[in-house]
């Protein structure tokens, strides 16, 4: 009997439980609300992750799969077909493709990072010019219409940092430039700052594979060296190739190049979308 009675109490023990347990259980369960973040975040992240990716069907197509000469002949051919601008059309255009996104009076200057008003456009102290990127004296085409007006290597830039950067190549290390936003330079090359460093690389690229010297102009290529002067080269490529893993494109810079292809050249720059395909170039 004894037993018995003991068996029963440890039934009645564990139904209590079981039922406390059940009255506490959602306690320990994960709020809809925390699943709910979990899944959008997730769909983001995936949303982003195709961005770049979006035109491999169409726009890319003749160039995925390859890798190499093949690829970098077949990005020449896809990106060559744009629409010109004009040097004085650049203006109006670097308005609209470097506009702050806080501020939509202003552009952001590339060298500095400073946002400055639209309307400051000329070539004085406190002005913001047109700087090219890729010197316009590497290759001698000045500003005519082709390498001279690509709004994919030409940004803002403080008129007076401009004029430090001048026609060096690039490369780090140097001194500090004064209002040049961490930018450094030295007699032979300039070492813009670190939130724009895989921009002007992947400008650099874009501009070696746009110009092949078949359409009137120099054939422009990435070298490992600086101090190129006039030859239509520019450096230092091993850096470049650093700065391009370093920076990757943030939304500032692909929603620049969106721009350039929606409303001016219609083109893209592919190392933009894809800057993997920097290595499988050099």
């Amino acid at each position: 009997m004894l037993a018995i009675r003991t068996r029963r109490r440890k039934a009645v023990v564990l139904a209590t439980a079981a039922v406390l347990a059940g009255l506490t259980a959602p306690s320990l369960t994960a709020s809809p609300a925390t699943a709910t973040t979990t899944t959008t975040n997730t769909a983001n992240t995936a949303n982003t992750a195709t961005t770049n990716t979006d035109y491999d069907d169409t726009y890319y197509k003749d160039a995925i799969g390859k890798t190499g000469a093949s690829l970098k002949s077949s990005l020449h051919t896809i990106i060559s077909d744009q629409t010109k601008l004009s040097y004085s059309a650049v203006w109006d255009a670097l308005k609209a493709t470097d506009e702050d996104p806080d501020n939509s009076g202003n552009v952001i200057l590339l060298y500095s990072g400073v946002s400055r008003s639209k309307s400051l456009n000329g070539g004085d102290t406190g002005d913001w010019n047109r700087e090219h990127v890729w010197a316009k004296s590497h290759g001698d085409f000045g500003t005519s219409t082709g390498p001279g007006t690509d709004i994919h290597h030409l940004r803002p830039s403080d008129v007076r940092v401009n004029s430090v950067r001048g026609n060096k190549d690039f490369d780090n290390g140097g001194s500090a430039v004064s209002g040049g936003g961490g930018s450094l330079t030295d007699s032979d090359s300039f070492e813009p700052r670190d939130a724009v460093k895989g921009d002007v690389a992947r400008m650099i690229f874009y501009m070696a594979v746009r110009y092949e010297g078949g359409d009137g102009f120099a054939d422009l290529e990435v070298n490992g060296q600086v101090d190129n002067g006039s030859n239509p080269y520019i450096g230092k490529l091993s850096v470049l190739k650093a700065w391009n893993d370093e920076d990757p494109p943030d939304a500032f810079e692909e929603h620049r190049n969106q721009v350039v292809y929606d409303d001016y050249q219609h083109n893209r720059n592919p190392f933009i979308d894809h800057p993997e395909w920097v290595e499988s170039i050099w």
